[in-house]
């Protein structure tokens, strides 16, 4: 059985403040490990499951967040950017899950450090009008490939969000939002120790989930946290500017959309 994990921080138990999340700080030290730990207990209930390949990536931020001399062995794992579907790079139809681990709200919505891809340009991401967050976007991503998302770890919002997308997966909720920079979490042993078992359960749950699929993807929307940003995303050759903030791409396939996203996201670095 093959398992790929997608790891991001903002999900994690432990992390409530954008600091957390940004190199150069005490903190995101502190944030990294968590991290890294909460990755490790994912791949030991996979293990533990029958799993023999884990392939671990590195999905937030900079991408090298994770902390290799602390992560488990059995595992593989994706680090750096830009990478060929970022927060999926590696991912094809030979994996039998996905985990995402460390996981938040989309855009707009209230959670813990809740956002899609990039909190200073998007304030919404939807495909043929149905908003999606991270899990939801990269879910039908792989859900393309055929593969499904057995495991999704995070806030409650997190779960609230996309419960509805993956009605089959297993969900374990390490934290409660209080606010956008607030929660109330599990111990970090208490929340290592959920996901371990969440992990293992997931996979020997049988069948396991269908994969959420999107048939025939015809628009990616985007809307911009700024005019700015939809006059720097309009420029593109595909782009149609609907009013001040909101771009929309014609698109074919879940990978059209997420390349086009990612693109923008790039491009607003220059506005910062």
């Amino acid at each position: 059985m093959k398992v790929y994990i997608c790891v991001d921080i903002e999900g994690v138990a432990g992390v409530v403040t954008p600091e957390q999340g940004t190199p150069g700080n005490t903190e995101y030290e502190r944030a990294r490990r968590l991290m890294t730990e909460e990755a490790n207990a994912a791949i030991e209930g996979a293990v533990a499951a029958g799993a023999t390949t884990v392939v671990v990536n590195d999905a937030h931020g900079p991408m090298t967040n994770l902390l290799p001399e602390l992560l488990r062995p059995e595992a593989s794992f994706i680090t750096g950017r830009p990478k060929p579907f970022n927060m999926f790079a590696g991912l094809t139809s030979e994996f039998d899950a996905v985990f995402c681990v460390g996981h938040h709200a989309g855009a707009s919505g209230f959670g813990v450090l809740a956002h899609t891809t990039n909190g200073f340009a998007f304030r919404s991401v939807s495909i043929d009008g149905r908003r999606l967050g991270e899990p939801g976007l990269y879910g039908a991503y792989a859900g393309a490939l055929g593969v499904p998302i057995a495991l999704i770890t995070g806030d409650d919002r997190c779960a609230t969000e996309n419960r509805q997308i993956f009605p089959g997966t297993t969900f374990v909720t390490v934290k409660m939002a209080l606010g956008n920079r607030a929660a109330k979490a599990m111990s970090v042993e208490s929340a290592r120790a959920a996901i371990r078992v969440g992990a293992e359960r997931a996979l020997m749950t049988k069948p396991l989930p269908a994969p959420f699929v999107i048939d025939q993807p015809r628009s990616l929307e985007l809307v911009m946290s700024h005019p700015a940003l939809g006059d720097l995303a309009e420029v593109l050759p595909t782009a149609e500017r609907v009013d001040a903030v909101t771009i929309r791409f014609s698109i074919s396939c879940v990978a059209e959309a997420i390349g086009w996203m990612n693109a923008v996201s790039a491009m607003s670095a220059s506005m910062r």
